[in-house]
């Protein structure tokens, strides 16, 4: 059974992938040091999938535990590297905690597992800024980020090219995702954000559920149909299940080359507005939401052209709108009447 390290394995994206990589056969090591996530996922794994998976409490940022881990894991095959800070807003108030850890991190991994490795990396559609043309492609130029944490996903991924490039033992593929939202379909794992989120859907939960007040729509005079700005959401669950994909396509030997990346996405873009209506209308739940100001660094549109990933991974999104609206309320259903 090919064993595969996932760092961040017990944060949203990552415990979503744990699952798929199991239920693809795949045995699966987690690394996290908890910092934004919590310990009791792996309980919900285990009632998920009826699995204790081997979790080592390690923050990347420290070398020498990371190469010991390596050491002792010598027979780690792929790696699936989410371990990151990622808040864009926090990211401009503190630019040097994003820089450290989102660098060492992934730089002690690279340098530790010096050997024939498949690696897969969560990158970001933030790589392409407010794209000239849409659906954006994944040879669209990448514009100058806006934000630290934007810019490590540029530099991470400028790293991994140029490191792969040189090191026929290392296998890349970045994942450029959009925007993941829902939750596993037993409401037992979903986004569990610290503090007020800053993200629209679970705001959206949250405030149906009496957790937070109205919620504010920034900017209804963007050039989009209804007004509001619009984004590629994807369910984190076909988000998980394309990394699988990219791990397969490494052990298969991409045609590519040693690095590669591929836009996740659905291929087609929600508006604010739209996303409201659609978490009111699946789930019978009016929300309360007032229109604010546009936020400074927001772009106005992006979506994906996802038929590279379509084509080459053999992967593609199968839930829609109305599957993450009902999930991601569930899920904070869930959390309501189980406290983490």
């Amino acid at each position: 059974m090919t064993k595969i390290l996932v760092t961040g394995g017990t944060g949203y994206i990552g415990s979503h992938t744990v699952v798929e990589l199991h239920n693809a056969g795949y045995e699966v090591v987690i690394i996290d040091n908890l910092s934004n996530s919590n310990i009791k996922i792996l309980t919900q794994l285990h009632a998920i999938t009826g699995k204790w998976f081997d979790f080592h409490e390690i923050d990347l940022q420290d070398e020498k535990a990371v190469r010991e881990f390596a050491e002792n894991h010598t027979d780690i095959e792929g790696i699936i590297h989410f371990a990151a800070s990622k808040a864009v807003g926090e990211s401009v108030e503190q630019p040097l905690k994003y820089y450290k850890n989102n660098f060492y991190g992934l730089i002690n991994l690279l340098t530790s597992f010096n050997r024939k490795i498949n690696f897969v990396f969560s990158s970001s559609c933030t790589v392409y800024g407010q794209p000239e043309t849409l659906p954006v492609t994944e040879a669209a130029p990448v514009q100058k980020a806006e934000s630290p944490y934007g810019n490590t996903k540029q530099i991470a991924e400028e790293i991994l090219a140029e490191t792969a490039a040189v090191t026929p033992d290392l296998k890349v593929i970045a994942l450029r995702y959009f925007n993941p939202v829902g939750a596993h379909e037993t409401a037992l794992i979903g986004e569990l954000p610290n503090g007020v989120p800053a993200n629209l859907v679970p705001f959206i939960t949250q405030s149906a559920i009496g957790k937070r007040g109205p919620i504010t729509v920034y900017g209804d005079d963007y050039d989009t149909p209804d007004g509001s700005a619009i984004r590629d959401y994807i369910h984190v669950v076909d988000l998980a299940k394309a990394h699988v994909a990219a791990i397969k396509k490494l052990e298969d030997g991409n045609p590519n080359g040693n690095y590669d990346v591929f836009n996740i996405g659905t291929g087609k873009g929600s508006s604010v507005l739209e996303i409201i209506a659609a978490f009111e209308k699946v789930n019978g739940e009016k929300l309360d939401y007032k229109i604010g100001p546009r936020r400074a660094g927001d772009i106005v549109q992006i979506y994906g052209d996802v038929q590279k990933s379509n084509k080459e991974l053999g992967w593609k999104a199968n839930l829609d709108i109305n599957e993450m609206m009902s999930s991601a309320w569930e899920w904070e259903k869930y959390i309501k009447a189980n406290p983490f």
